[in-house]
């Protein structure tokens, strides 16, 4: 079975990078934003889905940055692969969703939901001089880190 995520890389105007803090099923990940491709919807039409589902945030989706071109299997079903698709995305509107400083501080509304659906999220910037593969959990995000970081450093 296969597992299609799509995912946005979105640096604001201060060179930062925002990354999505995770509880799933009792594990802590640090991934960036966005989620599963639904059927019937087209990978760009689904990370515009999944930033305004998620963060209430409209976007533009930019430049294709990596498409999963390995075999990696899903970190919570062992019977999935996983293929993972990576843009830039573009806030085209001021975030309006809560952003934290610290790493998995999830409000007392946003564990009341992890209560119920064994998930929960919460926002965050890292600032780019301290942003690199260590910074994400995912290996495909890894990968993709170090791709964006490499590329941002050569072409601001």
């Amino acid at each position: 079975m296969f597992n299609l995520r799509v995912y946005g890389i979105l640096i604001n105007s201060e060179r930062q990078v925002l990354v999505s803090d995770e509880l799933i099923r009792g594990s802590y990940i640090t991934k960036f934003p966005g989620g599963g491709l639904e059927f019937g919807e087209g990978t760009r039409d689904c990370l515009r889905r999944e930033f305004l589902e998620e963060m209430n945030l409209k976007v533009e989706i930019g430049e294709h940055i990596y498409t999963t071109d390995y075999f990696q299997i899903s970190a919570f079903n062992p019977e999935h692969q996983i293929i993972s698709i990576y843009y830039f995305a573009k806030a085209l509107e001021p975030i309006k969703a809560p952003l934290r400083n610290i790493p998995f501080d999830f409000d007392e509304k946003q564990l009341k939901v992890y209560e119920e659906k064994r998930e929960t999220e919460t926002f965050r910037f890292i600032n780019w001089d301290n942003f690199s593969a260590e910074s994400v959990t995912l290996p495909i995000d890894k990968i993709v880190a170090t791709m964006v970081k490499e590329k941002l450093n050569h072409h601001p």
